[in-house]
């Protein structure tokens, strides 16, 4: 059995799309990081970070304690260790999956992340930041397309980590001010994960519009969080 402390962000969608592909027992320990629980002792010695998503393990592979896990590339790369699911055993295989895994990790979710704040999330218009995030957003999804030109899924025929860590930042690609008919491999893609069961279900029972309202006070909350 595995908990996992999610929030529905595209963070939090990554490992649930995992467990749902894998069909792997879990329970589901909502963190409302609007309300700060993020913030609570429990919360933090699991996910030092004070974000979301995090995982403890009830049955690690050693058959010692259990095991608590921060950062969602990390956590779907442990899964799929775990399981032995969506990642190649070979070596170029498993290389394709790692790189573009990171790629999301360093690339698009931090810039569609802050595309997102300014257009979104912050209070006031800043012309320079919209342009600058909104753009480097078209040009990742740029990469993206000619990657998915000649192949079904990120690393090749097989759905793997890469696809599941990558999807959940392209859904918001309106909010991002991002066209997907601009990029006609993408939106293939896209459809194409999206219509895969998994990903129904995780997205069937979205509780929120990702530009959903934020007050002043949940605005403080996730934005104005000291460095202590």
């Amino acid at each position: 059995m595995l908990d996992l402390y999610y929030w529905a962000t595209p963070n939090g969608y990554k490992v649930r799309l995992f467990l749902e592909e894998a069909g792997l027992p879990h329970r589901i320990v909502p963190v409302d990081i609007r309300a700060g629980e993020q913030f609570r002792p429990e919360f933090l010695a699991i996910a030092p970070n004070n974000r979301i998503p995090a995982i403890v393990d009830h049955a690690p592979a050693d058959g010692g304690a259990p095991l608590s896990l921060f950062e969602s590339g990390a956590i779907l790369l442990y899964l799929a260790e775990k399981t032995g699911r969506f990642i190649p055993q070979s070596l170029r295989g498993r290389a394709e999956v790692l790189q573009w895994l990171f790629w999301q990790m360093g690339g698009l979710g931090p810039m569609a992340g802050q595309n997102g704040h300014f257009n979104v999330y912050a209070p006031e218009k800043v012309p320079y930041a919209i342009d600058r995030y909104t753009r480097e957003t078209a040009r990742l999804y740029g990469v993206l397309d000619r990657r998915l030109a000649d192949r079904e899924f990120v690393a090749g025929d097989d759905y793997t980590i890469a696809d599941m860590a990558i999807y959940p930042w392209i859904v918001p690609h309106e909010a991002h001010k991002q066209d997907l008919a601009a990029t006609p491999n993408l939106e293939r893609w896209f459809a194409r994960v999206g219509e895969r069961a998994a990903t129904r279900i995780v997205y069937a029972d979205a509780s929120a519009s990702y530009a959903k309202p934020m007050t002043d006070a949940e605005r403080k909350v996730l934005f104005g969080a000291p460095a202590s």
